[in-house]
């Protein structure tokens, strides 16, 4: 089991309205929307995005981390290796 599957819900209702905002966007480049008016909308969906992947970053480090330290071993060192190079990609996005 995924560590998000109790926070799946909250997850997929910000991930909907990440996915409308886009479609605004894409609408207002159409429409030729004034740019700084097109920025503030990305940067809200970029925010909105931002939260989904810090909300799967803990919930990975509270579940899938936290059980593969309980266990040890490889798989920890794997797991911990894993979560590393996901805050990684985070910071340099």
């Amino acid at each position: 089991m995924h560590g998000y599957i109790d926070n799946k819900e909250e997850l997929l209702k910000r991930l909907r309205r990440a996915e409308g905002q886009v479609r605004g966007i894409q609408r207002m480049v159409e429409e030729e929307v004034y740019c700084i008016d097109v920025l503030t909308q990305v940067s809200a969906a970029t925010k909105a995005l931002e939260t989904v992947a810090l909300s799967l970053l803990d919930d990975h480090l509270g579940h899938c981390v936290a059980e593969a330290t309980r266990q040890g071993g490889p798989v920890a060192d794997e797991k911990l290796k894993e979560a590393s190079a996901a805050i990684a990609r985070l910071v340099r996005s």
